[in-house]
């Protein structure tokens, strides 16, 4: 998956850069990303890290055999950069499985978490030239508050969404 990526500089979505080094593309390294992404994560006193979840998306239900194509990083809490630029919620789908509703979904399941969390409003922001990741914010009820810089910044309301059946 990193490799589809074309490396780790183009995973830019998921926040991966917050964790303490970034994923090798071997079993090995692997293996590392997991148990880093799985350790819960208190922030940082000076505030540039923040608690968050990291989810893995997979092209199905989850199975330990289902194609891994992307990563979701879902912020608890806003410092003065993710506030202005990168909001709660990043992520990423791999080049080869784009266009298949993942992000969307995978978008659409994070946001059930945030009233669980104590958060009202998400904030979710894309590059202005990124078109894909803008429809797929709209298409979860993102309403489009300013564009700073190069991004467009999102709110969505949380407690509008409904529940899968």
């Amino acid at each position: 998956m990193i490799e589809d990526f074309g490396g780790t500089e183009e995973m830019h979505g998921s926040g991966h850069w917050f964790l303490d080094r970034d994923p090798v593309p071997t079993q090995e390294g692997c293996a590392a990303f997991v148990a880093m992404t799985e350790e819960t994560a208190p922030g940082s006193a000076d505030g540039t890290k923040v608690p968050s979840t990291y989810y893995w998306l997979a092209a199905g239900d989850g199975a330990l055999d289902d194609e891994l194509v992307g990563f979701l990083n879902f912020r608890h809490t806003l410092n003065d950069f993710l506030l202005d630029q990168g909001g709660h919620i990043g992520y990423g789908v791999r080049p080869a499985a784009r266009r298949r509703g993942h992000a969307s979904e995978a978008l659409r399941l994070a946001l059930l978490d945030a009233p669980g969390l104590g958060i009202d409003r998400v904030l979710v922001t894309c590059d202005l030239d990124n078109d894909a990741s803008r429809r797929t914010i709209e298409l979860n009820g993102g309403v489009l508050d300013d564009i700073r810089g190069d991004r467009r910044r999102y709110w969505i309301s949380p407690t509008r969404l409904k529940r899968p059946c």
